[in-house]
């Protein structure tokens, strides 16, 4: 079983644009946030997942518990409160790459309150996005990563900056830091490392996670690892309607892999080798491309990637 910790929100995606000429465009709401995607793309893959949020009572959030349900996802760490759901409203440009506004003041997945022990079954916990930057729920977050990591569970961080949702970076910068030493595996994309200020294979230094995954847009992905390995795969080439929830794929996508594989441990992933890798990373950008083929985070199910 694995637990994706995080927030769930609606996406309000434009569509065409308004009719008569208008300046705005119809917007369109999407199922979303980072954590939640990953979870309804593992529930699609077939892996045994368990999202673990607080979730407005609200029409928004009875339609995210449905998503849930309707891609396997168990919902027995669902906190439910009364506030509102988080909205982000996205805007794409024209190679497909998405950038949001979020609206977030009051909303239910900030509220969110560390829960009691874990079911025995969870061997991994995925973190990221704004769920990391929001106070008071961020820092109930990292005390469950920090606390799940400290009984051996494997651990996926995905930060998946939102500049707009962070008004002291460095302040960021240094919990960032502080995470590390909880996490087994990094993934972030190249306009993350560029505004966390470090090279990938800096963060594998000391007890930080045992790899590094960077996701590098139309140009593929890459793994750097503690025995000093870089590995590249290409991006498979697809028609791009946007890139919402492309990374969020990748992150279920490995930790499906690496289920698969018997890997889900911090010193097993120093026994995978390049043909491994190649193997994990080539499954994830699939998995990522096939979620860009379509509007808004669509993940694929198991039987569309072979």
């Amino acid at each position: 079983m694995i637990v994706v910790a995080g927030e769930s929100l609606i996406d309000l995606v434009p569509q065409l644009a308004a009719a008569g000429g208008g300046p705005l465009p119809a917007l369109l709401p999407r199922l979303g946030g980072g954590p939640y995607n990953t979870a309804v793309a593992l529930g699609r893959l077939g892996t045994p997942v368990t999202f673990c949020s607080r979730v407005s009572t609200d029409g928004f959030g009875e339609a995210l518990l449905g998503g849930l349900r309707a891609a396997g996802v168990r919902t027995s760490l669902v906190q439910r409160g009364p506030e509102p759901t988080t909205l982000a409203v996205a805007s794409v440009g024209q190679d497909g790459s998405a950038h949001y506004d979020f609206y977030v003041n009051g909303s239910a997945d900030r509220l969110f309150e560390l829960p009691a022990k874990l079911p025995d079954e969870v061997r991994a916990l995925a973190f990221g996005t704004c769920s990391l930057a929001l106070e008071p729920g961020a820092s109930a977050y990292a005390e469950l990563l920090r606390r799940e990591a400290a009984r051996g569970r494997f651990t996926l961080l995905d930060p998946n900056v939102r500049p707009g949702l962070i008004p002291d970076g460095e302040g960021y910068r240094t919990r960032f830091e502080g995470w590390l030493p909880s996490v087994s595996l990094l993934k972030l994309s190249e306009d993350d490392a560029a505004w966390l200020g470090g090279d990938p294979g800096r963060w594998l230094s000391g007890q930080g996670p045992a790899a590094v995954v960077l996701t590098r847009a139309g140009r593929g992905l890459s793994v750097f690892t503690r025995k000093g390995g870089a590995i590249s795969v290409p991006a498979e080439r697809v028609t791009v309607v946007d890139s919402i929830g492309a990374g969020d794929t990748v992150n279920a996508a490995l930790l499906h892999a690496l289920e698969r594989r018997g890997a889900l441990s911090r010193d097993a992933l120093d026994f995978l080798d390049e043909s491994d890798w190649g193997e994990i990373l080539g499954f994830a950008a699939r998995a990522a491309a096939l979620t860009c083929s379509r509007t808004g985070a669509e993940p694929p199910y198991a039987h569309e990637l072979g």
